[in-house]
């Protein structure tokens, strides 16, 4: 164990299984307290328990990101279990592959609310924790889609994800007076539960051929990424997006 993030708090959503559980065990390995955040209390529960069985600090907090009320009360339960927060990992969020002819009103806003919305939402709830510390790092998960559009999601999620990055610029702006730095990283294809479950085996194959690396990326890669952006040594860095998606999207 290395003590990287040695007496920081980070709050890391839909960490209950996937990316965010990669993440919240990563940033526990070194060092930090970190606050599993999911709508599925058990899974959340389960991955903090994981955590303190390898010699981690972890708190499990259901909660629905996209209710104002409820990600209040949790950003209050995670600074008073811990003292503050110091660190913020948006990675809240689903995926419906729905053609827009066929999205309903109600589907477009579920997509949007759990991975836009959401990322507001925390953001404004943990900033006044941030200030009080001094300072503080938020990582935004953004997507390939939101740099062009989406291979498995519909209009809706690539809608969400260009979202996020324009959120992560105009947060990263306004909070630099109150040294709080705001990247986010736009993964492309991951190996995840939810992914496995968007296509069929041979659909998922053939987009896997498609990448020039011909693999999806292991949830393990992105949160190395994420903890270096949360560290000291991004202390420099805010408004940035880092791709990570094994060369699918080559662009400036």
């Amino acid at each position: 164990m290395t003590q990287r993030f040695d007496g920081r708090v980070a709050v890391v959503t839909g960490s209950g299984r996937g990316i965010g559980r990669a993440v919240a065990e990563r940033l526990a390995a070194d060092g930090a307290a970190v606050a599993i955040v999911d709508l599925d209390a058990a899974a959340a529960q389960e991955a903090a328990a994981a955590i303190g069985a390898a010699g981690g600090r972890a708190l499990a907090v259901g909660c629905d990101v996209t209710d104002p009320v409820a990600v209040t009360a949790m950003a209050a339960t995670v600074a008073d279990a811990f003292g503050g927060i110091d660190i913020l990992v948006n990675n809240a969020g689903i995926l419906r592959s729905t053609r827009v002819v066929d999205m309903s009103p109600e589907e477009w806003h579920l997509v949007v609310d759990a991975n836009l919305t959401s990322t507001f939402l925390c953001s404004q709830a943990v900033q006044p924790f941030m200030v009080a510390r001094g300072r503080g790092s938020i990582c935004n998960l953004a997507s390939m889609a939101g740099r062009a559009t989406s291979t498995l999601g519909g209009a809706h999620y690539t809608t969400a994800k260009a979202g996020v990055l324009g959120l992560t610029r105009a947060l990263a702006r306004e909070w630099a007076e109150d040294a709080i730095t705001v990247n986010a990283i736009s993964p492309g294809i991951v190996d995840t539960p939810m992914v496995r479950g968007s296509r069929d085996a041979a659909g998922l194959e053939a987009v896997r051929e498609s990448i020039p690396f011909k693999r999806f990326a292991d949830p393990s890669e992105l949160a190395a990424l994420i903890a270096f952006l949360v560290s000291d040594e991004a202390v420099y860095i805010t408004g940035a997006n880092v791709d990570i998606h094994g060369g699918e999207l080559i662009i400036a």
